[in-house]
C-alpha cells in the first residue's frame, strides 16, 4: 500500500469533485462504458529549460493500486449529495482494470512527450486525472529543477534539506523525487525509510546557541558522533569556530559546514586554513538558499558537497510542470466496442493532439537529435530510435519494480542514462530552447 494511503485508507478520495460528476452523467449517458484513451503531457517547458524530468510515476502507482472507495467514504459522498445511488454503487465495486503506459519514471521529456496514457473505461480513467497530476506535477517540477542542479554540481554531491520549507507530506515526495534526479541523500527520515534513500544530518546553529560555549558544542557532538561528523562553522565567528572545532576533534574532523556570507571566499579562506592545519581531508559544505545558477558560480571554489533545501522543493521557481491529461480517443460505441475515434482540444493556446501515440527517440550516433511522436505509429525508419513507452499497469495489475525502492533505484539509473544521450546543450542554464525538437509523424 503507498505510504500515504496507508494513512488515509485509500487513494480514492484525492481527486476533485468534477471527475465524479462527470463519471454520474457518463452512467447515465452511456458514455461511462466507452473505451477511451486519456494522454498526460506538457504542452511546453517552463520558461529557459532545456528539458524536463519524469518523476512520481512510482507514487501514482501506489496510489492506483490502493483507489478504492471505503465504507466511510461512500457514506460521505452519499450524506452530501454529491452523487446518485447508482454512482456510489459504480464506485462501491470500482477497480481500475485497464492499462498504463509511459515513460519510465527518471526519463527527460519534452513539449509534446506523451508522458503517461490510461486506457480504459471512460468511467475509470476520468475519476484518476486529479491524482495523476498532483503526483506528476509536483515531482516532475523537482525533478526537472534537481537535475538541473546536479548538472551544476559537476560531479560533487548534493543533499536534499527541504522538509522545513514545504508541507510535510510533500516533503517526502520532494525528497524521493530529488532521488531520481541524482541527489545522494536527504535530511527526510521518512523518505529514507520508505524509498531506501540514505540520510544525513548532524546540528544546527541552536545546538551551539545551547551550550555556554562553542567548545563546549562541538565536544559534544564530537564525543555523540566521533570525530568524522561535520561541523557548522558559522554561528559566531568562522575563524574562531575552525581552529576551535580541529583543536577538538584533530585533524581527522570529517568536515565543515558554511550556511551564510559569501560562500565562495569564505570555502577558500576556510579550505586554506584547514590545509594550514594539517586538515586535509577534512571537507567543505556549504548550504545556503542554493539553486542550480548558486551552484554553478560555485563551480571554481573549493567547495566538496551542496546542501540545497527551499529550492528544490519548490521547483527553483517553477512548483508545478503544467502538465495536463486529457482525452485523445474513445470507441465509437458503449460497451469498448468500435472503432477508435481521436479526439482534441482545438481552444487557442490549450490545444492538444489526439489519437493513440507511440515516441520514439533518435539518435545521430550517441546523441538524441528528435523526439519522434507518431501518431498513430512510428514511422519504419526511424522504428531503430529507442521507444520510450514502457507498460506500467496491465489489465489493472502494477508492475511492482516501478514502486517503492526499486523504483527509485531505477529511475535514478533511467535518469543518468538519459541525461548522458542528451547534447551538451542541454546542460546550459540560459534560456534557450529544449535541448531537441519534437516532431509528430502522422498516418
Amino acid at each position: 500500500m503507498g505510504e500515504l494511503a496507508a494513512r488515509l485508507g485509500s487513494s480514492a478520495l484525492l481527486t476533485d469533485m468534477y471527475e465524479l460528476t462527470m463519471l454520474q452523467a457518463g452512467l447515465r449517458s452511456g458514455a461511462a462504458h466507452r473505451r477511451s484513451i486519456f494522454e498526460t503531457f506538457g504542452r511546453r517547458l517552463p520558461v529557459g529549460r532545456r528539458y524536463g524530468v519524469v518523476a512520481g510515476t512510482g507514487r501514482a502507482l501506489e496510489h492506483l493500486a490502493d483507489f478504492r472507495f471505503t465504507d466511510a467514504q461512500l457514506q460521505w459522498l452519499q450524506s452530501g449529495s454529491i452523487v446518485d445511488e447508482d454512482t456510489l454503487d459504480y464506485l462501491r465495486d470500482f477497480r481500475f482494470t485497464g492499462t498504463v503506459r509511459g515513460y519510465a519514471e527518471g526519463e527527460v521529456y519534452f513539449p509534446g512527450s506523451p508522458i503517461l496514457t490510461v486506457e480504459g473505461t471512460f468511467g475509470e480513467a476520468v475519476v484518476l486525472e486529479t491524482l495523476i497530476l498532483s503526483v506528476l506535477n509536483h515531482d516532475t517540477a523537482v525533478a526537472s529543477a534537481a537535475s538541473r542542479m546536479t548538472n551544476a554540481a559537476g560531479g560533487r554531491p548534493l543533499s536534499e534539506m527541504g522538509s522545513r520549507r514545504t508541507h510535510e507530506r510533500s516533503a517526502v515526495a520532494a525528497a524521493r523525487a530529488a532521488a531520481v534526479a541524482g541527489f545522494s541523500a536527504t535530511s527526510n527520515l521518512e523518505a529514507g525509510m520508505a524509498y531506501g534513500i540514505p540520510t544525513l544530518g548532524t546540528s544546527a546553529h541552536s545546538f551551539t546557541l545551547i551550550h555556554d560555549t562553542e567548545r563546549e558544542a562541538f565536544a559534544a557532538q564530537i564525543a555523540s558522533l566521533g570525530a568524522d561528523t561535520t561541523i557548522l562553522l558559522d554561528t559566531y565567528d568562522v575563524d574562531e569556530a575552525l581552529e576551535t572545532a580541529i583543536a577538538v576533534a584533530g585533524t581527522e574532523l570529517g568536515g565543515v559546514r558554511l550556511d551564510s556570507g559569501d560562500l565562495a571566499i569564505q570555502a577558500s579562506e576556510v579550505r586554506a586554513k584547514l590545509d594550514a592545519l594539517g586538515a586535509r581531508d577534512t571537507t567543505i559544505t556549504v548550504t545556503s538558499d542554493l539553486d542550480e545558477y548558486a551552484i554553478a558560480a560555485l563551480t571554481a571554489a573549493p567547495v566538496d558537497s551542496y546542501g540545497v533545501g527551499t529550492r528544490v522543493v519548490t521547483g527553483s521557481g517553477f512548483p508545478t510542470a503544467n502538465l495536463v491529461y486529457k482525452l485523445v480517443a474513445h470507441t465509437d460505441a458503449p460497451g469498448g466496442r468500435g472503432e477508435w475515434t481521436a479526439v482534441a482540444k482545438k481552444a487557442n493556446g490549450k490545444s492538444s493532439r489526439g489519437g493513440r501515440k507511440q515516441a520514439v527517440r533518435v539518435f545521430d550516433g550517441p546523441i538524441a537529435t528528435e523526439e519522434a511522436i507518431g501518431i498513430p505509429r512510428i514511422p519504419t525508419d526511424l522504428a531503430d530510435g529507442r521507444h520510450l513507452l514502457v507498460d506500467l499497469v496491465v489489465d489493472g495489475v502494477v508492475n511492482d519494480s516501478c514502486t517503492g525502492r526499486e523504483g527509485v533505484r531505477r529511475a535514478r539509473a533511467r535518469h543518468a542514462e538519459s541525461i548522458a544521450e542528451l547534447p551538451r546543450t542541454a546542460r546550459r542554464l540560459q534560456d534557450g530552447e529544449p535541448a531537441i525538437p519534437t516532431v509528430y509523424y502522422e498516418d
